[in-house]
């Protein structure tokens, strides 16, 4: 037997709209009677007035209304304050983390070698005597005519000193001595111009076996090695001289040459020292940059700068000093600079006429100068 069930009823709530029973007396959402009064013949007769419009709400959507119209109005809030600058960004809080320290090791730094300094002299007070010129005066007190010049502000000939007057001669300052540089002896120059190898003694080697290998005597290979005897054995290292290697059939082998020799240092005269036909000959001395090879020399190159392209004289000898001639003195009034320089040569071949031909082996000495005057000046009277 099957129930047929009929559809319940339903009648809507007059406050808030929702949908309740026929039956039901109090709406469930709001709480409104749904209970009428039985009409009475007084209430049929109260004059009825005509209704207000009523709004019906569901209240899903009222509760989302309002939730709207707070975004927007905490949104005007929020631009309100931020045009008047009374928003406060919210400050970064920053994590300290923990970083590992690095020791840094000092490292050791070296003492730089002291130069020798010279203290500047200070300047010579001299009163001008009769028959006094510049040039007389320099060579009293061995200084350069054009360092009187500078000092006093006098004219370039030098030609207005009055008697008496006073004068301001520039001491000079004294050179200081050429520090010793480190020199190879020929037998270092020798072994460090030589070309070497390393070579390490496997099983079945011999002294004249690694010698025929390298084409290289067995005494060359003893000598660099110190060697007592012809025995040698399984790993023992031994300097190979490739520069010693025997001749073989076809060209000439070119001969290693050794390393360039620094410039030498000039000792004396100091520059711009004066000399006068008093001194007939006049010795230049340098320091010596180390032994010298039969064929190596030095090269002495004078000029007369006063003269332009004029008088050279370009000597080679063994030794550290060199005299100029006598003929290589100034013949005429004036004054003449002289220029000097030093370099090591090396003789390359002999020339046609039979003389040898050499050319630079090392580096051109500093230039020094000096002055040589023809004329003779009596030392003025004290």
């Amino acid at each position: 037997m099957t129930l047929d069930k009929k559809p319940t009823k339903n009648t809507i709530c007059p406050v808030c709209g929702s949908r309740v029973s026929t039956n039901a007396t109090r709406c469930l959402v709001c709480g409104t009677n749904l209970q009428s009064e039985p009409e009475t013949p007084e209430k049929k007769k109260e004059v009825q007035s005509p209704k207000m419009p009523a709004i019906t709400l569901n209240l899903p959507l009222f509760i989302g209304m309002i939730i709207v119209f707070l975004a927007i109005g905490a949104g005007v809030v929020y631009a309100f304050l931020n045009q008047t600058g009374m928003v406060v960004e919210p400050t970064a809080t920053v994590t300290i983390t923990s970083t590992a320290t690095v020791t840094v090791t000092p490292t050791t730094t070296t003492t730089p070698t002291l130069e020798p300094t010279m203290t500047p002299l200070p300047d010579i007070e001299y009163k001008v005597q009769l028959n006094d010129d510049c040039l007389s005066i320099a060579y009293l007190f061995n200084v350069t005519v054009n360092s009187i010049i500078t000092r006093n502000n006098l004219s370039s000939n030098c030609g207005n000193l009055q008697v008496g007057a006073t004068l301001l001669i520039p001491q000079p300052t004294p050179t200081p001595s050429p520090q010793p540089t480190a020199t190879l002896s020929a037998i270092d120059s020798t072994e460090a111009a030589c070309t070497k190898i390393t070579y390490t003694v496997v099983s079945g080697d011999t002294l004249s076996s690694i010698a025929r290998n390298y084409n290289v005597s067995i005494d060359s290979i003893k000598d660099w090695n110190s060697l007592p005897g012809d025995i040698v054995r399984e790993g023992q290292n031994l300097s190979i001289p490739l520069c010693e290697r025997l001749p073989t059939a076809g060209p000439t082998p070119t001969a290693t040459l050794p390393p360039p020799y620094a410039p030498p240092s000039l000792l004396l005269p100091v520059d711009g020292a004066p000399f006068t036909a008093a001194n007939d000959t006049i010795t230049l001395q340098w320091a010596s940059v180390g032994t010298l090879r039969e064929n190596e020399a030095y090269a002495v190159m004078v000029e007369d700068v006063t003269e332009g392209e004029g008088r050279k004289l370009v000597q080679y000898v063994t030794d550290t000093k060199f005299i100029i001639p006598t003929t290589f003195r100034p013949n005429d009034t004036i004054p003449h600079i002289i220029r000097w320089t030093i370099v090591p040569v090396r003789q390359v071949r002999t020339g046609q006429d039979g003389q040898p031909v050499y050319e630079p082996a090392g580096t051109v000495s500093t230039p020094r100068t000096f002055i040589w005057w023809a004329n003779v000046i009596a030392s003025p009277t004290p």
